[in-house]
């Protein structure tokens, strides 16, 4: 015999309670990171703009749009460096790679600028691979 025998003497159950919905951030905190998955994209590559991208992509559209920027740029840059490593037995990969990380350095200060005064900005040869 159970310990509760008829569904009478049964303790009710406890609430269930939906999934908490995901709240916007303000537009100052916004900017804020926004600049900073720029920022990370100089100091972490791809990884920093890709954890920015994957915990605060719905947490509004200027940092989902900013974070997909910084992403789709970082990993084509990643892919531009990786054709410039074969190249460079040649002589002239090693100054490709030079102009590309110069490249790189010169877009992410001007999007992180850009997203820190609140404006939208695509990095230009970027592929989309995140939108």
């Amino acid at each position: 015999m159970s310990l509760y025998a008829d569904a009478m003497t049964m303790p009710p159950r406890p609430p269930q309670h939906p999934y908490p919905t995901v709240q916007p951030m303000n537009p100052q905190d916004e900017k804020m990171w926004a600049t900073l998955t720029h920022v990370s994209g100089i100091l972490f590559y791809f990884l920093g703009p890709l954890v920015i991208y994957l915990v605060l992509r719905e947490r509004g559209p200027f940092i989902r749009a900013h974070s997909a920027t910084a992403l789709n740029f970082q990993l084509t840059v990643l892919i531009a460096a990786l054709v410039c490593i074969p190249l460079s037995f040649f002589g002239i990969g090693i100054l490709l790679l030079i102009g590309v990380g110069i490249y790189a350095l010169i877009i992410e200060i001007v999007a992180a600028v850009k997203a820190s005064q609140g404006q939208w900005y695509t990095a230009p040869l970027s592929i989309p691979f995140v939108s």
